[in-house]
């Protein structure tokens, strides 16, 4: 039982030792080691306020770029409508233009073909009544008497005649 109950002489030695520790550590290291300890405990609410901060600002920079997100979606949206509209517009008056210039062509065409008709016929006229002048001529210049030589001579100049 020596070994667990300690002596008189220690016990108060080691109550001055630890007493005089105890006023020199107060005196010369409590108060940096407070001051420390303060300083550690200001620095880290201040990294945590900062940090706070910083969440605070990216959390609006993210919603700030999905509105700009947003608002880009929606101009892309008008300029595509815009760019559709356009495009049917020009397609609409390329083909209105086509339309019209295909009246006109067709109109001018129809114009030129009866312009040629009529030439044609009028061709065609001045080449019967040639003809008429040319069967006339040559029977007035014979003076047939009998009916049957008459017929029987335009038969001879209506198989001489080709008509063109």
């Amino acid at each position: 039982m020596d070994l667990l109950t300690p002596q008189l002489g220690l016990l108060v030695w080691n109550i001055l030792a630890f007493l005089i520790l105890f006023f020199i550590l107060k005196k010369f290291a409590w108060k940096p080691i407070l001051k420390s300890l303060k300083e550690r405990e200001t620095g880290i609410a201040d990294s945590l306020a900062s940090a706070e901060k910083v969440r605070a600002e990216m959390a609006q920079l993210k919603n700030e770029n999905e509105i700009l997100l947003a608002k880009a979606r929606e101009e892309r949206g008008v300029i595509l409508k815009e760019a559709r509209d356009i495009k049917d517009k020009i397609i609409n008056e390329a083909k209105e233009q086509a339309r019209t210039e295909a009246g006109k062509i067709i109109t001018d065409a129809r114009a030129a073909i009866e312009q040629q008709k009529m030439a044609a016929i009028t061709e065609v006229k001045n080449q019967v009544g040639n003809l008429v002048i040319e069967v006339s001529e040559k029977i007035l210049r014979r003076e047939l008497t009998n009916k049957s030589e008459q017929e029987k001579y335009i038969k001879e100049l209506a198989a001489e005649v080709k008509l063109n």
